[in-house]
């Protein structure tokens, strides 16, 4: 009788419980790993496609004006807690105006971006 009493005072323990719900998570990931599903992922395409030079050009700019608006949205948080905890502190504030300089400049940049790179496209040739 005591060993049973034991038995299920084990498999009830918290303890139990924890890696009963580690195993039901960690186990299908760990099966989806272990499946060797690159092997079935050929497709016969080509891997590297060449594309166009003005396929290229317009997902540059799409890339160059995303990575310029989310600069200049970091500069502009940063302007705005530079300038929030100056506390009147004459330094702080020349900090502050500074990167929201730097912030403007950033979106400027990112509005010019398309004109330059239609300016490189004419030069290249395309």
């Amino acid at each position: 009788m005591f060993r049973i009493l034991r038995c299920r005072v084990l498999l009830h323990s918290p303890m139990t419980r924890v890696a009963g719900r580690v195993a039901a998570v960690a186990g299908p990931g760990v099966l989806v790993l272990c499946v060797p599903a690159a092997a079935y992922a050929d497709t016969g395409a080509p891997v590297l496609a060449v594309n166009s030079l003005p396929v290229v050009v317009h997902n540059l700019q799409v890339w160059l004006v995303g990575m310029l608006a989310g600069l200049a949205t970091l500069f502009l948080v940063l302007a705005g807690v530079y300038w929030a905890t100056a506390g009147g502190d004459p330094a702080q504030v020349e900090r502050a105006k500074g990167a929201l300089k730097n912030a403007l400049v950033g979106y400027g940049l990112a509005v010019l971006a398309p004109v330059l790179l239609q300016v490189v496209q004419g030069i290249v040739g395309g």
